[in-house]
């Protein structure tokens, strides 16, 4: 008898090489839209996979899609289903809940992936958020501005990975700030069909920021960790490193997993695992800026694995398969680091120093995923990033000034447009 498949929605290349060797051969089914498929050319990159068995095109993100492919592949009757990208949890959710296998929940599903639904739930459930409203133009933002004097965040209620979100700290750069944030292309990763657009301003909270990732089961921790960020500087809040784990006072890394406990009992999520982000203000407050119900980016789920005694990607599928978890680390027992390289706008002429920052002590990853003629005209959210480097050491503080020397060994050098 043929193994029950995991069914695994959005294609991440680093995730599934992760599980090639850690899963059985064969034990995948890939669901992924078709015009992503295409443009990412996923067939041929599948071709020679030891481990998906399947890629199934379907336009995963359209309303009903889960109860029409459970009606349609009803006997592919999988031991899990794992959403892998942000637009894909409410589609596995409701797929989780028809084939009887653990899952978020829709309904908590649906709330996480709408950030102005999730401030109304969260708040209503005590958790601190920033003024929010629904804006559909500049007057709308710049209303906004006036009932809330000082910055302000542009940003959209259903995205991924920054984009289009800006601090527009003048109302004089409302009008531009709104032509840029309303341009949201992300390219091969996303179906060519429009995507609703929903805009929140929100009041700027000035502070440091922190994620929570946390594995859930029935509701309840069995896993977190706390990451300390850094931004890249200007008003596009994009991720210049993270730092595993926070270096930060233990009450405050309780404090962040309480409160992420608090958002998880808010939407009922059920099970999996959650990435929810927060910054601290200048009283000690702690606001809610959002929470996603799927894995970390940005090589958050790596670097947690090499601070702490765990496999986290591999207990958040053991988690999804029903299984029953070993006892989870509390602690880290040393620290990590990913630090993004940066590049200034222009063509690609040359990319150095690679090798170098292979050798700093600590690297365990360099990836720099741009080359020669590539264009780059500006940084407007994290899928501009040009590379990244990971490491790790005997404490954070460590592990990032090992990244940050390594990043700065790689030079992109770039000609004018």
């Amino acid at each position: 008898m043929r193994e029950r498949p995991i069914l695994i929605v959005g294609f991440v290349t680093p995730v599934l090489l992760a599980l090639t060797g850690a899963e059985p051969d064969g034990s995948v089914v890939l669901v992924e839209e078709p015009d992503v498929v295409r443009k990412r050319d996923l067939r041929a990159k599948l071709a020679g996979s030891a481990l998906v068995r399947e890629l199934i095109e379907w336009e995963h993100t359209r309303p009903g899609a889960a109860d029409e492919f459970y009606a349609r592949h009803r006997d592919l009757d999988p031991v899990a289903v794992v959403p892998l990208i942000e637009y894909a949890t409410p589609f596995a959710a409701r797929l989780a809940e028809r084939y009887g296998v653990p899952g978020a929940g829709l309904g908590a599903a649906l709330i996480l992936r709408d950030k102005a639904l999730l401030r109304r739930v969260s708040a209503a459930a005590g958790v601190a958020n920033p003024a929010s409203a629904t804006v559909t133009g500049p007057a709308d933002v710049l209303a906004f501005m006036r009932a809330h004097p000082g910055p302000v965040v542009l940003k959209p209620a259903n995205r991924q990975a920054a984009v289009g979100t800006q601090i527009v700290h003048d109302p004089a750069e409302v009008d531009r700030a709104w032509a840029n944030c309303v341009e949201q292309d992300e390219g091969i990763f996303v179906p060519d069909r429009p995507m609703e657009l929903r805009m929140l301003a929100e009041r700027y909270v000035p502070g440091p920021e922190y994620s929570v990732e946390m594995l859930v089961r029935g509701g309840r921790q069995l896993f977190a960790n706390v990451t300390g960020k850094q931004l890249y500087p200007g008003p596009r809040p994009v991720e210049l490193a993270h730092i595993v784990p926070a270096d930060i006072p233990e009450d405050l890394t309780e404090t962040l997993a309480d409160l992420t406990r608090q958002v998880a009992a808010a939407v009922g999520f059920a099970d999996g695992i959650l990435h929810c982000e927060w910054i601290v203000a200048g009283d000690g407050v702690p606001y809610l800026v959002e929470c996603a119900g799927r894995i970390a980016g940005d090589g958050i789920m790596e670097i947690i694995d090499h601070a702490y005694p765990i496999k986290l990607l591999h207990s958040y599928f053991a988690l999804m398969r029903g299984e029953t978890l070993p006892e989870l680390p509390r602690r880290a027992t040393g620290g990590a680091a990913v630090r993004f390289v940066p590049m200034e706008p222009g063509v690609i002429d040359a990319v150095l120093g690679i090798e170098q920052a292979r050798g700093v002590e600590g690297v365990f990853l360099v990836d720099i995923q741009v080359g020669p003629g590539r264009r780059f005209a500006g940084l407007r959210s994290s899928w501009d990033r040009a590379g990244l480097v990971m490491t790790e050491a005997d404490s954070p503080a460590e592990a990032l000034q090992r990244a940050e020397k390594a990043a700065g060994l790689v030079r992109i050098e770039v000609r004018p447009e």
